[in-house]
């Protein structure tokens, strides 16, 4: 009855369910009949692949690459053995090689948990916009030199718990690519001074995220004074900012969503008045602010037009 039933939907119902499947079981549908082994490799399918749930062996990925990515592929998810303690390269110059030339229009590459220090910077694919990595190792002479060009379109950069990314690695990035897009999550070597000197570079900035990172009210001063086209902003868990670095902020008029996660020392009063000095703001979000149910009414109540809000 299932079989008369998957059999009679249309083409364009089946790949949706399709898309819903695992990769590894959609790869096992197209073994139930020629029709589904035909939908199976049809590019809507392979336009976002996660691998990063399983556990890959080069030999693997280079099937992949030679076999079922295409120049459909859009967005590629990957994941390392760098925390299971595992010492074969998943990645290497020649399947990167190979992933830039089968899949021309590559934009968006997310790296987890991978040993990227023998890989050269420059020998990602060019097509990439969105670099993220989280839990990586990477070399010293990443961005760095002639290898901060290799990747001439990137706008976004995500870099979550990546140990050995520092400022240098910051300012040689921003000074030589139009980032749109710049998350720190971890990063313990990024400081005021990275903020700094980045800063100027980063004029075109949208969408800047800093979480656990070791930053004081000098960083919001240059945020606030060169990033005047920050759409988002997210700050969490630092400890040292203040008031005073707070204020920095009212400079950013475009700014539409501000979201504070854990940040002690900021006082209700300066929040509503740096709420009040950002004409576009519509989203405030507060997280981690122990300040009542009193003063967190004030607050919305003086906010009428932007949305609100809280998780203790």
């Amino acid at each position: 009855m299932a079989a008369k039933m998957a059999a009679a939907l249309p083409d364009p119902v089946l790949l949706r369910v399709l898309a819903l499947l695992p990769l590894r079981d959609r790869l096992r549908a197209a073994r139930v009949c020629r029709r589904w082994r035909r939908l199976v490799q049809d590019r809507v399918l392979w336009a976002d692949v996660d691998l990063s749930p399983h556990k890959l062996s080069s030999k693997i990925l280079w099937q992949l690459v030679r076999h079922r990515l295409g120049d459909s592929l859009r967005t590629l998810r990957v994941r390392g053995t760098l925390l299971a303690g595992g010492r074969q390269r998943l990645l290497s110059p020649a399947l990167l090689a190979a992933l830039a030339k089968r899949c021309p229009r590559l934009s968006r590459f997310c790296l987890a948990e991978a040993d990227l220090r023998p890989l050269p910077y420059e020998s990602f694919p060019a097509s990439i916009t969105a670099l993220e990595l989280s839990r990586c190792e990477i070399p010293a002479a990443w961005f760095c030199g002639s290898a901060a060009r290799a990747l001439p379109r990137l706008q976004h950069l995500v870099v979550r718990k990546v140990p050995a990314f520092s400022n240098q690695h910051l300012l040689n990035v921003s000074s030589r690519c139009h980032l749109k897009t710049l998350s720190l999550s971890g990063t313990y070597r990024v400081t005021d001074a990275g903020i700094q000197s980045v800063a100027p570079h980063l004029e075109e900035l949208e969408h800047l995220v800093l979480r656990h990172c070791v930053v004081t009210d000098s960083a919001l001063h240059f945020i606030g004074r060169h990033m005047k086209r920050l759409r988002f902003l997210e700050i969490s868990s630092a400890d040292s900012l203040t008031n005073a670095g707070l204020a920095c902020l009212a400079a950013l008029e475009g700014l539409e969503t501000l979201h504070l996660d854990h940040c002690d020392k900021f006082s209700p009063d300066a929040i509503t008045a740096l709420c009040r000095a950002l004409p576009q703001l519509r989203n405030l979000k507060l997280d981690g602010a122990d300040f009542g149910d009193e003063a967190m009414g004030k607050i919305q109540a003086s906010l009428p037009s932007c949305s609100f809000s809280h998780t203790p």
